[in-house]
């Protein structure tokens, strides 16, 4: 199911066509959206790097509010501009040896990428 502009109404299975989803969405409204908390943003450990926590993000407040549930439902949707991500939450999350985890789906599962690299992906091209 999709709504206007053809953006998908929840992220599917695939991981590299999610992570697609989030450049081209986040270049297109110039927002990102995190889970924040009376304790603060949302974080996990990693799947796949021992002793490292990934912050996640998404593309569209659905997707993000489709995760506060159970364990994350003391969290909602909150909206961070593309400037303030780059200047101040990647170069933040790079120091904090930390990862992004970009539009993970409901079961937490997605990519785990470098700061440095989404940084280099979302200042680049529109086009992916």
């Amino acid at each position: 199911m999709t709504t206007e502009n053809n953006i998908p109404a929840s992220l599917g299975d695939n991981e590299d066509a999610n992570y697609e989803l989030f450049l081209t969405q986040v270049q297109q409204t110039g927002l990102v959206w995190g889970l924040y908390g009376e304790d603060g943003w949302a974080i996990c450990p990693s799947v796949e790097f021992e002793d490292t926590e990934v912050f996640p993000f998404w593309s569209d407040e659905r997707y993000a509010a489709a995760l506060c549930t159970e364990e994350w439902e003391a969290y909602a949707p909150k909206s961070i501009s593309i400037d303030d991500f780059m200047t101040e939450w990647l170069p933040g999350i790079h120091e904090d040896n930390a990862m992004v985890g970009p539009n993970w789906d409901t079961e937490m599962s997605g990519l785990e990428v470098e700061p440095a690299d989404l940084a280099a992906e979302l200042s680049g091209p529109t086009e992916h």
